[in-house]
């Protein structure tokens, strides 16, 4: 094996090998919290409940209705402009709720304006 690094061509290769596997292990590794941050699960409380299950992409994510209950993704926009929108597609919302907590009575106002 001694003999394999002397040539200058073999050795440049297992360089080259080594630069490439550390290159996409460190990128994996620093991919990894981007993509556990994007799914933060929303739910909200409609005003009026559904007559039937709804599926429907809101800004990008999936919103999954089931009678005054709904639950979806962040879209990676504020929660008061997440809220809007679905209020703007599925009815009035009663209660809006983030990973952080439930929206105050004067967010879940500005959400509501948007229906």
């Amino acid at each position: 094996m001694i003999r394999t690094f002397q040539r200058p061509l073999a050795r440049n290769l297992f360089v080259g090998a080594l630069a490439v596997v550390g290159t996409v292990a460190s990128f994996s590794l620093t991919a990894a919290p981007a993509q556990a941050q994007s799914s933060a699960s929303y739910s909200a409380v409609l005003a009026k409940g559904l007559d039937a299950p709804v599926r429907k992409v809101v800004n990008g994510a999936l919103w999954n209705c089931t009678g005054d209950q709904c639950t979806g993704r962040s879209d990676g926009s504020s929660p008061v402009n997440t809220c809007a929108r679905v209020a703007k597609e599925f009815g009035q919302v009663t209660k809006f709720a983030t990973p952080k907590g439930e929206l105050s009575a004067d967010k879940l106002a500005r959400c509501n304006a948007a229906a």
